[in-house]
């Protein structure tokens, strides 16, 4: 059984206690493990619910194998001097928390007793001896936010500790290291503590996106925060190899291989909430490019009404996603929220009666009650094998994430003939895009003149912030550029953004989404059956009420919730 199943290292550790405990059977493990597998939710917690063994029993189990204590952290006042030892970021970005001192030697808390890698880094990190306790996780995440409710360390004050270490000064990027060379360099206390910051301030600020971008004389760091890239206190040049290094550790990539591309993850907790990272490297000149992907997943709202949409769509979007067959595609760019939207109409057509079957790559958010099943093609589990196992397990209503292929756009036609409503996305410009994109796959267009039933095209454009918006008069060749008079503009106010304290200076607060919803009535079948270019399609499209992104926009603009700048950017 257990060949079969990729444990990670603490639930395989937890997994061998059980089993040598005789406190669990391989099958019951199995079962628990499928079940973390598809919900997300922690292995421990899986445990407790299937009543395989209580947390209270588990944490006196696992102090047991460590030879340490169980303590209950609600019982204790923990003194600042003692909480003093351990900085803000170490503490929320390891899960630890001091206890007490005994002979030198610190007593740690930790809600992961059993990563052995982070027990072995505490001595790095912290410069002294330490000792791992054991603590209910719940009970280590209301401690940690009680006693270091300020901010975390600073970059800045980071860069300043690491300007005096001199680490890899002198040397360039792309000297041969060995593995060994490579491991110190990652595991420096200065150096972990900055790669810690740095992920603990993307996630404070909501970012979506960490570049680390090493070139010839700079090495610079980048967020992207609410879809545009601002640039953080650029790091001296020689420290781009020790921190890809320890990016590439805390993420399990091979340190030493720098010359192919590596995909990878990190799973964290930061202020008491599970974040998961999806890393990228990239081989370039002057060395590895990092990318990393930050999935918070609870900052998503999964809520139609809350995304943007006018009354008028939101009501025809609802229409559509209670039918009972059909295809209902979502498209645009990466980053433009698609599967947002496609979440958050699952989640309101998630009811008892229906049964809703997922498949995505890679699973982003929990649904309670929705099958999700993640894509691994490196298994062969593709799109189009996923859809075709679903029509096995009697679904009302199934979602894959994209259409890439003729073979997964078959499978979603041959599910939306045989009675079921398909949800799924596709990359193109703009609403009418998508057909001519399943006709050039190869799907015969009286195929997909029967099954799609709408396209939704969708961009996410960023909100201007209430506190520091201002009017102006727009000029000429503004209003020209939106295809605006202005008659038409009347007495309504433009703003742009002035930035404040309160949104970093950008003028901007969060993203809204502008929409166009193309529904494939019969004259659009018509056109569809015809083979007719796409201008064709969306021209028919807006005689029958079809609202473009650009328009959509412009209510944003009028509205007062973004920019004309912004409208201009995206559409």
């Amino acid at each position: 059984m257990e060949q079969h199943i990729e444990l990670d290292s603490t639930s395989n550790a937890i997994w061998h206690l059980l089993l040598d405990h005789k406190k669990a059977t391989e099958e019951q493990l199995a079962e628990a493990y499928e079940e973390h597998e598809r919900t997300g939710k922690a292995f421990t917690t899986v445990l407790y619910n299937y009543d395989i063994i209580s947390e209270p029993k588990l944490l006196q189990l696992i102090a047991d194998d460590l030879a340490t204590e169980v303590v209950n952290l609600k019982d204790l006042t923990i003194p600042r001097e003692i909480i003093g030892k351990i900085s803000a970021a170490i503490a929320r970005m390891y899960g630890i928390i001091p206890v007490r001192e005994e002979d030198e030697v610190l007593l740690v808390a930790a809600r992961d007793p059993m990563n052995y890698r982070m027990i072995d880094e505490l001595h790095y990190v912290l410069g002294q001896d330490c000792r791992i306790l054991v603590a209910s996780p719940t009970d280590l995440d209301d401690a940690v936010d009680f006693y270091y409710p300020r901010d975390v360390d600073s970059v800045r004050d980071v860069l300043a500790e690491l300007e005096s270490t001199h680490l890899m000064e002198g040397q360039d990027s792309d000297d041969e290291q060995d593995e060994e060379a490579l491991q110190e360099m990652a595991t420096n206390a200065p150096i972990v503590r900055f790669v810690d910051v740095i992920l603990y301030q993307a996630v404070k600020d909501q970012a979506s996106d960490i570049h680390f971008e090493p070139f010839a004389d700079e090495f610079k760091i980048r967020y992207r925060i609410d879809g545009a890239l601002y640039e953080m206190v650029p790091p001296p040049k020689h420290l781009a190899l020790p921190v890809i290094s320890r990016l590439k550790v805390i993420s399990n990539l091979n340190i030493a291989e720098r010359r192919l591309p590596q995909d990878g993850r990190i799973e964290l907790r930061i202020a008491g909430r599970p974040i998961d990272m999806r890393i990228s490297t990239l081989p370039t000149q002057y060395g590895e490019s990092v990318v990393l992907r930050v999935l918070d997943r609870s900052i998503v709202e999964l809520d139609l009404e809350r995304i943007g949409m006018d009354d008028a769509m939101l009501e025809s979007i609802r229409e559509l996603i209670h039918r009972p067959n059909g295809i209902l595609i979502v498209t645009g760019p990466t980053g433009s929220g698609k599967t947002t939207t496609l979440y958050s109409g699952l989640k309101e057509i998630n009811t008892i009666e229906e049964k809703l079957l997922t498949a995505e790559d890679p699973v982003e958010y929990d649904l309670e009650g929705i099958m999700q099943l993640g894509v691994r093609e490196s298994v062969g589990m593709t799109f189009a094998s996923a859809l075709r196992a679903f029509l096995r397990q009697d679904p009302d209503r199934i979602m894959v994430g994209e259409i890439r292929d003729l073979e997964t756009a078959a499978m979603a036609i041959q599910a939306s003939l045989t009675g079921h409503l398909v949800l799924s996305t596709l990359h193109t410009n703009d609403a009418a895009g998508a057909i001519t994109r399943l006709i050039d796959m190869g799907v015969e267009p009286f195929l997909v003149s029967s099954t799609l039933i709408g396209i939704l095209a969708q961009r996410l454009i960023r909100r201007l912030c209430n506190s520091c918006k201002t009017t102006y008069e727009p000029e000429d060749r503004e209003i020209e550029l939106l295809g605006l008079t202005r008659e038409e503009i009347g007495d309504r106010k433009f703003y742009y953004a002035k930035g404040c304290s309160n949104c970093n200076q950008t003028g901007y607060r969060g993203r809204v989404g502008i929409f166009e919803l193309l529904r494939i009535t019969p004259k659009v079948q018509d056109l569809i059956t015809q083979r007719k270019p796409t201008i064709s399609i969306r021209n028919q499209g807006v005689q029958e009420g079809m609202t473009l992104l650009r328009q959509s926009g412009i209510r944003k603009v009028f509205d007062g919730l973004s920019t004309a700048e912004e409208v201009l950017k995206y559409t």
